[in-house]
């Protein structure tokens, strides 16, 4: 029996997340919602009839509180005292692009099969709304939280090599490690993990496209969290890892989000 190179899901899709966030913020508004961009939360403290967030814009009041902090997130829940036993390790994806007169090459989105060690899919090809097509990510542990452009940041650099979580990993896998870091480095490494689905890209088809940061948690004992993760506060709700598909998912992760607040209300 002759066995398939593939498997074709005619239902798999993809969404433009931008317009679903703009969507959400215009529906918050609608419904009197007050939305504040650029407001760091600086500490959490109890009151007797709620919560106290304290930002750099000024302190609110709030009866419940629901985090979702991304690549800040275990610093937030640790300031209710949630969350003490993982960590977010920062993971850069780095990505290519194909050029133009390429995109023909790819009409959907390919993936390969997991390396079920890791919570990572490997590169992948997807093809965006707009026609453009995006080879990547790659995994590589990133040199700081929020470094897109591979800033150094030595405190959080060693804070994530001081977490006996990432030593545990690290020790275990770090000829995994390795051959990521070199495709990050060396183009045609990167190519060639993407000529495995598309063998006729060639290096000069493709260009540098903008890295993103995974905010993968980790826990002490050195597994990576490689599903959703909401752990509860005393009167919050910490949303600590939300992986992919979590932006296509977010509807219904909103929903079961809300359902946990509502369950913790009727407990009182």
């Amino acid at each position: 029996m002759r066995v398939p190179g593939a498997l074709h899901v005619p239902e798999a899709g993809i969404i433009n997340y931008r317009q679903v966030c703009e969507k959400c913020a215009e529906i918050v508004a609608s419904r009197g919602g007050d939305m504040r961009l650029n407001t760091k939360v600086e500490a959490i403290r109890q009151t007797g009839y709620g919560v106290v967030i304290e930002t750099n814009n000024g302190d609110f009041e709030a009866k419940f509180l629901v985090t979702c902090a991304g690549l800040q997130e275990d610093r937030v829940a640790q300031m209710e005292g949630a969350g003490k036993d993982v960590r977010m390790i920062p993971f850069r994806g780095d990505y290519y692009a194909l050029k133009p007169e390429k995109r023909y090459l790819v009409k959907n989105l390919v993936y390969g099969v997991p390396n079920p060690i890791y919570p990572f899919l490997g590169v992948h090809l997807v093809r965006h709304l707009d026609g453009d097509v995006h080879i990547g990510p790659n995994a590589v542990l990133n040199l700081s939280r929020e470094g897109y452009q591979r800033e150094f940041n030595v405190m959080e650099f060693a804070e994530t090599l001081f977490f006996p979580g990432f030593r545990k990993l690290a020790f275990k896998y770090w000829e995994e490690g390795l051959q990521e870091t070199w495709r990050s480095l060396h183009k045609g490494a990167f190519l060639k993990a993407a000529q495995r689905f598309v063998p006729e890209i060639q290096s000069e088809d493709i260009e540098a496209a903008p890295c993103g940061i995974r905010a993968q948690m980790m826990t002490k004992d050195g597994t990576l969290i490689d599903d959703f993760l909401l752990v509860d506060g005393l009167r919050s709700v910490h949303v600590l890892n939300a992986p992919s598909p979590a932006a296509t998912c977010s509807i219904e992760i909103g929903k079961a989000v809300a359902e946990r607040v509502a369950q913790r209300y009727e407990r009182g």
